[in-house]
């Protein structure tokens, strides 16, 4: 039965078929990682790389985690084979095994992904022991949103296999991933990632410098600064605002990017639409969102405007209905791009 990986010759989110148990580009060779954390981010990339046939050790040093994450992987494969986003969901269960012990879980692996907590400290220790455990060959990336590759990889030995592979939150749904390396990253190391990446079906993009936020949390921070100052300022309801996205910004962008659009909305393309829109959206540009709309004040008045927080229960509820609707998508886009 095949498997969904990516195809660069059908565009930046088209899908092509590859036989399962083997990955382009590296043959019919057993491949292993390791997963450092087994978290909603650990565990997705942990079905990420088992859906494409590899050998996945998942680490966590709490067991209770562990156990959790084999739960959520197991329903969360034969959902996910209800979109036929997954061949065979017990075949890529079967393939992940749960590892207290991080030595034995670095033992012999190609790849390492790490997703400990969000801090510099905690990126600098972990990878010290990464550098010092994994074998020589092996690439060690991180899944930080925020925290350049240069902050935490500076003083290793093996610097040069070191960069940020910050993927989307559900990484299994959401398939782009963004690849930055420190000054020091290797360059055939940023290309081997590029291509193992797409192998297992993500979309991977390559930052070409570091900077804070990388792209996407740059783009998605604009926007939300935005929002935080249109709802804080009683310009529109949240409500309202969410459907502009949903309903509105969101469809276009589901299947081509901003750029894309722009050159749709005017005859001559994006020189002409910024001839005709630029004067515009100039001056929305001199007046940006300032840091204030993040103060508390203006939190707690978006935060009234929403109402209060949805239970435990409900959230969970909430989150399940939201990955079945990114199964549902990717499937179409799949789809689709069979049919374009």
């Amino acid at each position: 039965m095949p498997i969904v990986a990516h195809n660069p010759n059908l565009g930046p989110s088209s899908p092509i078929v590859v036989p399962q148990g083997r990955v382009l580009g590296w043959g019919t060779m057993e491949r292993n990682i390791a997963v450092i954390g087994a978290g909603l981010i650990g565990r997705a990339w942990a079905m990420v790389f088992a859906r494409a046939g590899w050998n996945v050790r998942l680490h966590d040093r709490e067991r209770a985690q562990l156990d959790a994450a084999q739960a959520f992987i197991a329903a969360s494969l034969a959902e996910q084979a209800e979109y036929q986003l997954v061949a065979d969901p017990a075949a890529a269960a079967a393939r992940i095994e749960t590892m207290p012990d991080l030595d034995a879980a670095l033992a012999g692996v190609d790849w390492v992904q790490e997703n400990l907590p969000e801090t510099a400290e905690v990126k600098r220790e972990v990878f010290a022991l990464l550098d010092r455990h994994a074998p020589r060959e092996a690439v060690l990336a991180s899944s930080t949103s925020a925290i350049p590759a240069s902050q935490f990889t500076e003083p290793l030995a093996g610097r040069a296999r070191c960069l940020v592979a910050h993927p989307v939150n559900p990484p299994h749904l959401v398939p782009v991933v963004e690849l930055c390396g420190a000054p020091w990253t290797a360059p055939e190391v940023m290309e081997r990632a590029r291509r193992v990446y797409a192998d297992v079906g993500q979309v991977p993009i390559v930052v070409r410098r570091e900077i804070d936020g990388f792209i996407l949390n740059r783009l998605q921070g604009a926007l939300l600064s935005e929002a935080m100052r249109l709802v804080g300022e009683g310009y529109v309801s949240p409500d309202d605002l969410d459907k502009t996205v949903r309903d509105g910004l969101g469809l276009r962008w589901s299947f081509i990017g901003p750029f894309a659009t722009i050159e749709l909305n005017a005859p001559g393309g994006v020189a002409d639409y910024c001839s005709r829109y630029g004067g515009a959206l100039r001056r929305l540009a001199e007046a940006p969102p300032a840091a204030s709309v993040w103060d508390p004040g203006n939190v707690r008045r978006v935060a009234a405007a929403l109402g209060a927080p949805p239970p435990g229960d409900v959230l969970d509820a909430r989150t399940r209905w939201r990955d079945r609707r990114l199964m549902a998508l990717a499937r179409h886009k799949q789809d689709q791009s069979n049919v374009e």
